[in-house]
């Protein structure tokens, strides 16, 4: 199966340097492009844009695939999945350790992606109106109470999805947690 991997505030496509070949390891197509700037400064509408086209780039215009957002990545691939189309074809979607309902942690950085990632943003309550073109895709969330980024945790327990609680002990402990490459690795193997 193909993969795509969606970093994060901050960092690039080499964030997944354990999730990658996990999943590699396991037969499936990994693609984690770097989306710039990776600060989210010009929006994260623009992210997604670029998104699509290194998908489109990678796997043509119409394979299908799987989706992993993690972080500020959770909210660039909803933007893609429910404002680009993506939701035509991908069938499966995991969010690890995303803000969706925003962080307060978005407060303390300037730049448009931060307001957006912000409880109660223009952007979040877009996303609102649009979720119901995720009913065909099988949704996950994996989240941590220990998260200091993803401010209130409970952010990240999304209600649409099958939503784990996953003992790591940080934010980015998340990506190579023994628990949560095994839960991912379950969720894209029954696809």
């Amino acid at each position: 199966m193909r993969v795509v991997l969606v970093h994060g505030i901050f960092d690039t496509g080499s964030k997944f340097k354990v999730l990658q070949p996990y999943l590699e390891s396991r037969g499936h197509q990994c693609l984690a492009p770097s989306l710039t700037p990776n600060d989210g400064r010009d929006g994260l509408p623009a992210l997604a844009e670029q998104l699509k086209g290194k998908i489109d780039a990678a796997f043509g215009a119409d394979a299908p695939f799987a989706l992993v957002g993690f972080s500020m990545g959770g909210l660039v691939s909803r933007w893609y999945l429910q404002e680009l189309g993506g939701h035509a074809r991908v069938d499966r979607f995991v969010a690890i350790s995303a803000p969706m309902q925003g962080t307060l942690w978005a407060y303390g950085y300037p730049g448009v992606g931060a307001k957006q990632m912000r409880p109660g943003s223009d952007f979040l309550a877009r996303l609102g109106t649009t979720v119901d073109r995720l009913a065909h895709l099988e949704l996950f969330a994996y989240w941590t109470p220990y998260d200091a980024v993803i401010v209130p945790q409970a952010s990240a327990d999304w209600d649409l999805a099958d939503s784990r609680r996953i003992p790591a002990l940080c934010h980015p402990c998340m990506l190579w947690h023994e628990d949560l490459l095994a839960e991912l690795a379950a969720a894209l193997a029954s696809a």
